[in-house]
């Protein structure tokens, strides 16, 4: 028994011609015998343009001649006409055309709907911003898709329909977009026009590192890449046909004997329509299998009818073929092959590629079960991978990490460099086995994506855009930069520190040897100085012990002694407890029992006071501190006098842009509205801020740096308080490079072997210009006494001598005067001396020398 499937194909469909016709003599030429042969009879009409009326044409001329089924393909023009006749005869339509968004009853769709995939590598990729270029030879559904996602997800697209552009227009389209900074783009065409943008984008040179393209299509490696693959772009896309399948190896072999001559675009590997026809084929043939086995009679009835008939006469035995179309299930080119209720495929898989540098590499699968999976590559060995490349090694020109040598017009390549980082680069490399070149990152920012454009710069974007393949530099670890690329293990451990300007150091003051005593303390001393001169006065007052009277000597004449009977008037008190205080002697002593408690208790309380103050004494004289105004990150905060910033791009502004701690939010809301900006370019800036802000100005930066540049001349900058955070340094590379692994490896290596730690002590310490707290013969001399230190002492002795000599001359002149009233009131009689010597009222004898004082009368 004959069976008849029929054909329509539009133009430009050779290749799916070809494979349709080999996939039904491959049918009828092999052999079944479990089952009763049976052969599919192909009844083909191509339509040059598929416009309505050619397309009904068409349709009745195969209808007339009793056709099962029609396997056909469409577009936007001749899809409908072809559902609606389908639908209204009953006659089952089998294409590998895109699939339709309604619900057609007798439609049997062979392609898979990329729509999920998609939006699922969208999400993979992050993208927030990117073009939609499409046409509407497809419809409207991808489209549909992603704008409604858009809206859910506050994503930007610019969705732009090149279906009339020519080759004028996409070259000012690719020019006005790269002027917007859009470096992402879907793309959603037929092959045909799909072909001619990609020339139109290598023409204009967007092929390049930095630019990335999703192919909305599932013929990825159908697409003549190889020039994006050397220019650089990135490019990802879907691929339906496994060409590692065993089933596709089989048929490659019989298609690759094709004659191309009769069978035309069989000089190409199959596309995956053309793969989708040798499966509608497959499914046609098991179809009609299933229903000989089911014993169903589905042979036409003797008049085929008009298909142009009002009312429709649908063919009675249609339901049944339908029914049994939906219901087949077979592996074929394109993977798993069934059907859902509404004639779509369901249980697919589809494998997602990206274009690496060496083709195509699959990177993971879409199922609509599990969605995007990603799959772990096997790892290559980057020495095959880089051989006869050199790898370019993105860095940033910082001290002591990447500096220029001496004379290093003298050198070329990396011979130019010294460094932290590049003695770092030239370890890995040797572990690794690779070649490479050092490249300055041009913008001399280390990374951050800006929040409008989520364009990336600094040495993140050279790794992003495919500009760089490692990036060796003090590239802190972040969650923002670890979702664009991959990092190593540190290599370096830190924290955000604060960098201010050294304060000078105080000198001591003139009364500096007070400082050792709080002034309270002094206070105390002197109301207990006066408290006790007055309790031994009192004492003495009130003891009879201390009372007492001088008689004369024996054998001598005179008046009796003009002693006071007690020794302890008000002044000799006030002198014996200063005296005391001062641990020095005094001619008068206590008698009593009353006054030598007061005595001994004073000395007890001098002892103590004065060795604690000794004690202290030579600290506060030696010792030159410096008084910072900032101590930690609250100081800061509360304060407005200072100006704090960071880098204007890097993980220190992000720290502090991202925190929900209150001290931070509060110093983010000052940095960001601060003016003028407190923002800097680069570290060097910061740190020349630093320095010229007389106090004025604090630098936020890595704990490393402000360490090294604490031991760089001048030596005027100092790191305050703690660490605000811990986090690490590590060496970077793009997602999914090959070089991950082996540079985590040899990171880890020379840690254990304890370079890292040699190269740090190298760079910071063994190169340093401050030494330790300033310098050795410095901290030395700084142990002798200067007479800064002293010079209170000094003064208070010159002050001290000049007032007693002033009261000496007054003491002089008042005695003088009172000696000169009493002389012209008493006519008083002297030799030859200053009155001032007459200051006893006693009579005494001189050597030859008689002083009378007589009465007048």
């Amino acid at each position: 028994e004959t069976q008849l499937p029929s054909g329509l194909f539009i133009r430009n469909t050779d290749q799916e011609y070809t494979a349709f016709r080999l996939a039904i003599f491959l049918h009828n030429t092999s052999p079944n015998a479990s089952e009763a042969p049976f052969n599919l009879v192909p009844h083909v009409d191509n339509i040059e343009t598929a416009n309505s009326f050619a397309v009904t044409n068409a349709f009745c001329s195969q209808y007339s001649r009793g056709v099962f089924a029609i396997f056909g393909l469409y577009d936007k023009r001749s899809v409908h006409t072809l559902t609606s006749f389908c639908g209204a005869l009953h006659i089952s339509l089998i294409t590998p055309s895109f699939p339709t968004e309604g619900e057609s009853q007798f439609t049997l769709q062979l392609r898979p709907s990329i729509r999920g995939a998609l939006l699922s590598l969208l999400d993979h990729y992050d993208w927030n911003k990117f073009v939609f270029l499409y046409d509407t030879d497809r419809g409207y559904a991808i489209l549909q898709a992603i704008m409604e996602k858009a809206g859910q997800n506050s994503w930007q697209v610019s969705a732009i329909c090149v279906e009339k552009f020519n080759d004028a227009a996409y070259r000012r389209l690719l020019e006005d977009l790269d002027r917007r900074q859009e470096k992402k783009f879907v793309i959603d065409l037929e092959a045909e026009r799909l072909t001619n943008m990609l020339e139109q984008i290598v023409s204009v040179g967007k092929h390049v590192k930095g630019y990335h393209y999703i192919m909305a299509n599932l013929g990825f490696k159908d697409i003549n890449l190889e020039r994006f693959m050397h220019g650089g772009a990135n490019v990802s896309g879907f691929q339906l046909v496994d060409f590692s399948n065993p089933m596709v190896i089989k048929l490659m072999q019989r298609w690759n004997k094709l004659d191309q001559r009769e069978y035309p675009g069989s000089d190409s590997p199959p596309k995956y329509t053309s793969a989708l026809t040798y499966d509608g084929v497959m499914v046609m043939a098991e179809a009609f299998r299933n229903l000989r086995r089911q014993k169903v009679d589905i042979s036409r009835r003797g008049n085929a009818g008009d298909c142009l008939a009002n009312p429709a006469a649908p063919w009675n035995q249609g339901m049944d073929l339908e029914r049994t179309l939906k219901q087949v299930w077979l592996q074929g080119l394109t993977g798993n092959v069934q059907f859902d209720h509404y004639g779509r495929r369901v249980n697919y898989t589809m494998d997602v590629f990206e274009l690496k540098n060496n083709g195509p590499r699959r990177m993971g699968y879409w199922t609509d079960s599990d969605k995007l999976v990603l799959i772990q590559n096997e790892a290559l060995n980057p020495n095959e991978i880089m051989e006869n490349r050199t790898v370019v090694v993105t860095t940033i020109m910082e001290g002591p990490y990447v500096m220029l040598k001496k004379n290093w017009e003298l050198y070329e390549g990396n011979d130019q460099y010294e460094g932290y980082c590049v003695d770092l680069a030239s370890e890995i490399a040797k572990h690794i086995g690779i070649k490479y070149k050092i490249a300055i990152v041009p913008d001399g920012k280390y990374g951050a994506r800006d929040p409008e454009t989520k364009i990336w710069n600094g040495m993140v974007g050279e790794l992003v855009y495919g500009k760089a393949e490692i990036a060796v530099a003090p590239l802190t670890i972040t969650l923002v930069r670890e979702e664009v690329i991959d990092f190593s293990k540190p290599f370096m451990s830190l924290g955000i520190s604060i960098m201010i300007k050294k304060p000078q150091k105080s000198k001591p003051g003139v009364f500096s040897f007070l400082d050792p005593l709080a002034y309270e303390i002094w206070m105390c001393i002197v109301f207990a100085y006066i408290g006790v001169s007055v309790v031994l006065f009192l004492v003495s007052r009130f003891s009879p012990y201390e009372w007492h009277t001088e008689e004369p000597e024996e054998g001598t004449d005179g008046p009796p002694s003009d002693q006071p009977p007690n020794e302890f008037g008000i002044f000799n008190s006030l002198w014996f407890s200063l005296g005391a205080f001062m641990q020095q002697g005094c001619d008068i002593s206590p008698r009593s029992l009353s006054g030598r408690i007061v005595g001994g208790v004073w000395w007890f309380f001098t002892l103590i006071i004065i060795s604690s103050y000794t004690a202290n004494l030579a600290a506060f004289l030696t010792v030159e501190r410096m008084v910072s105004p900032i101590e930690s990150a609250e100081d800061l905060a509360k304060q407005t006098d200072i100006a704090y910033g960071t880098l204007d791009s890097g993980s220190t502004k992000e720290f502090f842009r991202r925190s929900k701690i209150a001290v931070y939010e509060k110093m983010w809301g000052y940095m960001k509205s601060a003016e003028p900006t407190v923002f800097t370019k680069n570290t060097q800036e910061g740190v020349v801020r630093v320095r010229k802000s007389k106090g004025k100005y604090a630098f936020l930066l890595e704990s490393t740096m402000n360490e090294y540049t604490e031991q760089r001349k001048p030596c005027d900058t100092m790191k305050v308080g703690g660490n605000l955070d811990s986090k690490g340094y590590g060496v970077a590379t793009p997602k999914g490079s090959l070089l991950r692994s082996a540079v985590n490896l040899a990171v880890l290596k020379l840690n254990e072997q304890g370079l890292l730690d040699k190269l740090k002590n190298k760079w910071w310490y063994d190169k340093g210009e401050c030494g330790s707290g300033g310098g050795g013969e410095k901290d030395k001399s700084s142990q002798a006494l200067s007479l800064s230190n002293v010079a209170g002492v000094f003064y208070i002795l010159v002050g001290g001598l000049g007032l007693a000599m002033l009261v000496a001359l007054i003491e002089f002149c008042y005695k003088s005067r009172n000696e000169a009233n009493v002389g012209e009131n008493g006519r008083v009689l002297t030799p030859d001396c200053p009155k001032a010597v007459h200051s006893g009222p006693s009579l005494r004898q001189s050597s030859g020398l008689a002083l009378v004082s007589s009465e007048l009368p």
